[in-house]
């Protein structure tokens, strides 16, 4: 399979502050219990690695935040715009982030994800990640309850990951 650049092909570009409230209405869109733009603002003055992805036609349609560690990265929220779901942007952002995690030095990634998220789940299994462990509580949920998390890593070790 070989990339083909296009005219009309998403843009990854650097998150920044001007862009939150963008990034929060796909954000409180998406999920339940939603990132706050504390969140984000700490993240961004920490200088984890975060970025934004655009239509051609400067659309906001996903975005993602990771945190790099000793020879490790840790992916801390990747979102695609519900409308824009399906079509290959998550796949598309992950491999820019391992990319970035190889050039950083890392040799795994890191992530967490809902234990009731199948869809993501599945993914992650596709992109090659295997469930390594269990969070206990780790989600807020409803009614003051708490979400367990599948913590999942990927090997960085020499495979090209698409």
């Amino acid at each position: 399979m070989s990339a083909v650049l296009r005219d009309d092909a998403p843009a990854l570009l650097p998150l920044t502050v001007a862009q939150l409230d963008a990034v929060l209405a796909i954000e409180v869109d998406v999920y339940p219990f939603p990132w706050t733009r504390g969140n984000f603002i700490d993240s961004l003055a920490a200088g984890y690695w975060a970025r934004t992805l655009y239509t051609a036609d400067g659309v906001l349609i996903g975005y993602m935040v990771a945190m790099h560690g000793v020879e490790e990265m840790h992916l801390l929220n990747i979102t695609v715009a519900p409308t824009h779901q399906g079509c290959g942007h998550a796949r598309a952002m992950h491999v820019a982030l391992v990319a970035e995690a190889r050039r950083q030095g890392a040799t795994r990634l890191w992530l967490e994800v809902r234990t009731s998220n199948a869809r993501a789940q599945r993914l992650y299994e596709k992109l090659g990640y295997r469930a390594l462990g269990l969070r206990k509580g780790y989600y807020p949920a409803p009614a003051g309850q708490r979400e367990d998390a599948i913590v999942m890593g990927l090997d960085l070790g020499g495979r090209d990951v698409e």
